[in-house]
């Protein structure tokens, strides 16, 4: 890590490797698409860091996800049709299983089958579909488990669906680094917080934080996320908040005065260009319910409109973020907060290097 403290540009680059040149290691599952979506007899065209892929319901209503290139004329799968459990071209109407194998070509018969195309890895989380773009052995491995608080009737859940124009890395270090604050005091009057503590792992790491007001009033957003349950009591630390990179995914859960979480949240992050500069973020947002009936309804509105505004803050300045990096050409971060620090190693640590060979051969790309 080198840092400069002359007043000029400081390059703060993890090993001597620049983050916002790492891509998101595709050995971990990636959510493309929510459930619904991905309607039976229908095809929809979804990128993962520029590999286009095609998801479809065959006539069992089992999903299933495919290179998005027909091996014929490399035109898009997607455009094709659906029958049965195979897909069919739309151009010479060359079909294709759900493992990727050319199963027909119209005019030749079976007797001189091609080459297919590339299957993914696909399954479905708590409505979510996930795609595994690395080596299918380890797939299992990784396999994701329950998103947040998705499916707990306890909760109630709004999904979080945004394409973002920067690295992936910008929205890890913007949810963990709870320090700017001051971005959002239009929103929010002046918050303070203050981290309690910290800890890591090889492919994780977490911080905890507290907040105090030091000027304005809360909006009725953020009184109705920590007011549902119960209002906090006078003291030190009512609140707490935990966020968790466990990699590649990103959780925040808020606690006031013990008990369960009033807040629970989870995203994950998909790259969409082969650079990987523009991401998707796809998450669960839920609220406890209160046990007033009928009052997290009523309050929903309000926190629709909070958490929306609060996004959308971040969106803008996490597109301006990568702007500067594009225009300096390197990543000029002063960064001195010991949590995004040993975040940013840990980005650094599980992905891979966007120049490495290894990343196509990761992917399966190289097989080809």
């Amino acid at each position: 890590m080198t840092v400069i403290t002359n007043g000029l540009s400081t390059s703060l680059s993890v090993g001597g490797m620049d983050l916002r040149r790492i891509a998101a290691h595709p050995d971990h599952w990636y959510p493309l698409a929510w459930s619904d979506e991905v309607r039976p007899g229908k095809t929809l065209a979804r990128r993962f860091a520029g590999e286009p892929v095609v998801l479809f319901r065959g006539k069992s209503g089992q999903l299933h996800a495919l290179e998005d290139r027909c091996a014929h004329r490399q035109v898009p799968l997607s455009l094709g049709v659906v029958e049965g459990e195979t897909l069919k071209c739309g151009y010479h109407g060359w079909s294709y299983d759900c493992h990727g194998a050319c199963v027909d070509v119209p005019y030749l018969g079976r007797a001189r089958l091609p080459n297919g195309v590339r299957a993914y890895p696909v399954r479905e989380v708590d409505g979510l579909v996930f795609i595994f773009p690395g080596n299918p052995a380890l797939a299992e491995r990784h396999a994701p488990m329950a998103l947040g608080a998705k499916s707990d009737h306890r909760y109630k859940t709004r999904r979080l669906n945004r394409e973002i124009a920067c690295h992936y890395s910008f929205l890890h270090e913007n949810l963990f680094d709870m320090n700017h604050q001051f971005l959002h005091r239009s929103l929010m009057g002046s918050i303070k917080a203050k981290c309690l503590g910290r800890r890591q792992g090889e492919d994780w790491c977490e911080v905890d934080y507290t907040f105090s007001r030091t000027a304005g009033r809360p909006s009725l957003g953020e009184s109705a996320i920590l007011n549902t349950i119960r209002a906090p009591k006078d003291g030190a630390n009512a609140d707490l908040m935990t966020i968790r990179t466990g990699y590649p995914y990103q959780t925040l859960r808020v606690w006031v005065n013990g008990g369960d979480p009033v807040l629970d949240v989870w995203l994950g992050y998909t790259p969409l260009d082969s650079q990987q500069r523009t991401t998707r973020t796809f998450g669960y947002l839920s609220v406890r319910k209160s046990k007033i009936p009928g009052l997290i309804h009523a309050a929903w509105p309000f926190i629709r409109w909070f958490t929306e505004a609060i996004f959308t803050q971040d969106k803008n300045i996490m597109e301006q973020e990568q702007k500067a990096h594009d225009a300096q050409g390197d990543d000029w971060n002063n960064e001195v907060f010991p949590p995004i620090l040993e975040l940013r190693g840990l980005l650094t640590r599980c992905g891979v290097p966007m120049d490495d060979a290894g990343i196509d051969a990761a992917m399966g790309l190289s097989s080809r």
